[in-house]
This record gives C-alpha cells, structure tokens and sequence, in this order.
C-alpha cells in the first residue's frame, strides 16, 4: 500500500525525523488558512498523486509550457494561482503514463534554502536478507539514472537486525554522502530513525528523494515515499487509514474483497490463471506473440466458483480487453470449479470478445465437459503455447 508525500512526512516527523512545516488542501477554500499556518515568504506546492516524476511533469489541461507538479511561490498570491491551475487538474509524468491522474490533494509546505541534494532509501535487500539503506550524493534525479549511468555513485548499506543502525554504519553512509559537521550530527540521528520507521511500520520501501543539505549545514527530508507491506497491514490500523483508495485502480480494489491478486496492465488481452509462477509465463507467452497482456491476475489454488466468477467479472470490466485466456493447471484447484466459474460468470456480464480456455490437471475431462455443453462460443486449447496462439489470433481477427 502506499502513501501520499505529506503523510509519508507526517509519519516521519512523529519518529523525530527532520521535517518542513506543510499543510495539506483539498479544495481552493483552504489555501488562506494554510498559508498562514507557515512562515513564507517562500512555499513549495506540491502534487499529492501516487507517482515520481511530479516536478517534471506536465498538466494535460494547462498545456506544454506549464509549469509542472511541484512548484515554488514567492508569495501567498503566488500560491493561490498554482491552486487554481493545478487542483482538480490532470498530471501527467512517466510514472502515471499518458492518462495521467487527476490531482485531487495538494501540500503547501515551507520553503528551504538548498545546499545539497542527496538521495537516500531503506528497501528489503534480498541478496542478503536484510533491510538495506541505497544512499547517493546524487539526489533529486532518477536512481535508475545514476545506477545506469554513474553506477559508482550508489553505496549500499544492509544494517543486522540484530544491532540496527550502528555508529560504524553511520560513518559509512555519512562518508557515502559526504556529510560533515552539523549535516553528520543530525544524520547521526536520522539514519536509526529511518530504520525504526521502516521496521515497525513494516515497509517495503522508504524514499526520500530529496534528502537535503541546507545552507544552514542541517539536514532535511525535502520528499518522501513509504510503501508498505500489505500482508502486515493487519497489525497497522492508523496506515491503514491512510489509504487513499482514488489513487488506485478500481478492478485491483474490486480484487482486492475477493482476495485475488491482480494488478492491472497496458495490453488487452485478460488472463485468469492460477498460480504467481503461471500467470507469469502465461503474460510472457502473449508477448511472445505479438501481443500484451491486460493484467496479471492470480486466482490461487483454493479458489472457490463465487470467487473465479469475481475475477472474469474482473477481467471483463476493462474496456481494454478485447480477448479473454483463462489458463488453469488443476493442483489444488478443481478444472471444474474454474468451468462453472467461468460460466456463471459469462451468463451475468455476458461475452463480448474471444475467450480461449485451457484446462489440464485435477478433474480435467469434467472441466472441459461443463465448457463444451454449455452452449458458449469458447475455443478451446490443448497446452499453453496453443492457447496463447488461438488468443492472440483470436483478438487480431476481432
């Protein structure tokens, strides 16, 4: 699950970590009394969508001149007129591709006289098994950039979980950033911040990007994105109030009651398969092809008919799909628990584009009797190459 900004901030600053003042707004009403909550004469007034790249982003309503997500006033007047261009408008960046997302929230926060931008992140290390900082003196650009690019700028730092952050791991990552005097003291406390941050709250990633040198000599988190682990979100009722559910996909949230697993995709050919490993090598298969997949989406090996109807209703609600490959290799899974699902699922929303099923495993011969006489329009498949085959035939022939 992920976060805006200036809750990621908030949550932060509630852990010590050195954050600006900021007030966050949802309609135009609110700008007065957010400016006069903080100092000036200088405000920054950020986006708040779930996606990077905001500052270099562009309004689709504004223009290709506009100014983009994240800007800087120089005047309470300044502020009200980036309110009026950017709420209720749509950003588009390389991360929210060309639909965009509308702005619905903005954050107003205190400006900050920059020295130094640097980039810092806690994510779980899988090469070792620990929770790792990336730190670079880099900051403010892409970290795909720099990896690409200048490789050697990026220092990696995995902490033991039995110590945390120790003085000798301080000292690594100061001297990766180059901190000295004041910067290093506050980065003395910082880094055990970000790192109890990180593990009690059970994230999976913790960015901030800028982390900044200020003229001052102090350190401040200028940006910051939290990601969290939804298996543990259980234990967490105040991130889980943080949900903003307008920035996700309505079919993933609509997954998420039956709990499926699906994340929605760029192609337009919708896969039912059971199985993370599967789904995979079905999506790549498609690809293979000469086409895209529409989404991933994982039923599980226990799915239920109520729970496999759910997902094509799922699948079908994507105006995007112009072909339907339910693949299933019947494990725990019954063949014709999938074939009734399907079925069900069909008779209700009814089949406007080609669907193409292929069954093999647990109950097989009675999965592909309930399709056959049925009395659907379905081709049928014999292995996965073939279904992937007759799909994607099927939907350039459409």
């Amino acid at each position: 699950m992920n976060i805006h900004e200036y809750q990621a901030k908030a949550l932060l600053k509630s852990y010590g970590a050195p954050v600006a003042d900021g007030v966050a707004i949802l309609t135009k009403d609110e700008v007065d009394a957010a400016v006069a909550k903080l100092p000036g004469p200088l405000y920054v007034v950020k986006s708040q969508i779930h996606a990077g790249g905001r500052g270099k982003g562009k309004f689709k309503e504004l223009g290709p001149d506009a100014k983009g997500g994240v800007r800087l006033a120089k005047s309470a007047d300044e502020v009200k007129a980036f309110v009026d261009e950017m709420l209720g408008n749509t950003l588009v960046t390389k991360q929210t591709g060309p639909a965009g997302k509308q702005v619905n929230r903005l954050y107003i926060e205190d400006g900050a006289d920059i020295d130094r931008e640097l980039y810092c992140s806690l994510l779980v290390d899988r090469t070792v098994g620990r929770v790792a900082f990336v730190v670079s003196t880099e900051g403010g650009m892409d970290i795909e950039t720099v990896a690409e690019e200048t490789p050697e700028k990026i220092v990696t730092v995995a902490i033991d979980p039995d110590t945390g952050v120790t003085a000798s791991d301080v000292k690594t990552l100061c001297e990766a950033l180059k901190l000295e005097g004041d910067a290093a003291k506050d980065a003395e406390r910082l880094f055990p911040i970000l790192y109890k941050a990180f593990v009690e709250k059970d994230m999976s990633l913790l960015e901030i990007n800028p982390l900044i040198v200020m003229e001052n000599g102090r350190l401040r988190v200028l940006d910051a994105k939290c990601s969290f682990d939804g298996n543990a979100l259980f234990r967490h009722d105040d991130v889980r109030a943080l949900r903003d559910t307008t920035e996700e996909d309505a079919k993933e949230i609509e997954a998420s009651k039956y709990d499926l697993a699906y994340v929605a995709l760029d192609g337009n050919i919708g896969c039912m398969v059971n199985g993370a490993g599967l789904a995979m090598a079905t999506m790549d298969i498609i690809k293979l092809y000469g086409a895209e997949p529409a989404n991933f989406l994982d039923v599980g090996g226990g799915a239920s008919k109520e729970k496999v109807t759910a997902a094509f209703k799922i699948i079908t609600a994507d105006p995007a799909v112009k072909g339907i490959l339910v693949n299933i290799f019947g494990g725990i899974m019954r063949c014709d628990v999938i074939a009734e699902g399907v079925i069900a699922a069909v008779k209700e929303v009814g089949l406007k584009v080609p669907l193409v099923v292929r069954l093999e495993g647990t109950n097989v011969e009675l999965g592909k009797k309930i399709i056959n006489e049925s009395g659907l329009n379905v081709i049928s498949a014999d292995d996965l190459d073939d279904a992937a085959q007759k799909i994607v035939s099927a939907v350039k022939e459409a």
